[in-house]
């Protein structure tokens, strides 16, 4: 194409892919933000709310933060099936192994438990997950386990479609050792811009405060967000 043609040429001229993302037939995209950080004595964990089935909202007010014991959560992104299922099974398992072992279960033990389960079904399986929460050995922790089952202890760790845009909010606002009011502060505004660039992340936030004293649940309606398009 010559320079005029191709300056000649206008956006609504140029031919759109209709299979931007690769998809196989009867497959629709799906997205999410999820995040976790530490702190000090606990965990916050932070997700939207909007289940997408390609260019359709499926479910506006998701719950995207799954218990699996009383002190250990898990963030789910990727196919709602799949995340779903592998919850139920994590918590199925780590219910027989608080009960073998006598006592709790740490986050450690479930997130690779999760991994596991994660790399040896890697072809068949959409999810990544995080698993954060608080324990008596290693206090406050946050694994990701992105798709394909790789396991990574991380001091803030962010998944789904809507983490592409605020990697670099969060690089340039994480700190470690935050206070609580810091951290759940940094996850509802890193979250909350992710929701207005990515078509796929919306609705409400969701946040779970996870320490040894207990689990605060809390959810930010989506007129009253940190920040807005």
């Amino acid at each position: 194409m010559s320079a005029l043609t191709a300056a000649s040429a206008s956006p609504s001229s140029m031919p759109l892919n209709p299979n931007p993302y690769g998809l196989k037939p009867n497959e629709v995209s799906s997205g999410t933000t999820i995040m976790a950080v530490p702190y000090p004595g606990g965990v916050v964990l932070g997700a939207d709310s909007r289940v997408s089935t390609g260019t359709y909202v499926a479910n506006r007010a998701s719950d995207k933060i799954a218990q699996l014991t009383d002190r250990i959560f898990c963030c789910r992104s990727g196919s709602a099936a799949d995340t779903q299922a592998l919850t139920d099974y994590v918590k199925h398992y780590l219910q027989q192994w608080e009960v073998e072992a006598g006592r709790p279960a740490t986050v450690k033990v479930a997130a690779h438990l999760m991994r596991k389960i994660c790399y040896q079904n890697k072809d068949n399986l959409s999810a990544g997950v995080i698993v954060g929460g608080w324990d008596p050995v290693d206090g406050g922790t946050v694994y990701n386990i992105p798709l394909g089952g790789t396991c990574i202890q991380m001091s803030c760790a962010v998944g789904g479609s809507g983490s592409t845009y605020i990697y670099g909010l969060t690089d340039a606002l994480h700190k470690p050792d935050m206070t609580k009011a810091e951290a759940l502060a940094f996850v509802k505004k890193a979250i909350s811009h992710a929701m207005a660039r990515d078509g796929s992340s919306g609705g409400i936030i969701r946040t779970a405060v996870v320490e040894e004293a207990g689990v605060e649940r809390e959810y930010i309606p989506g007129d009253q967000l940190p920040y807005g398009p």
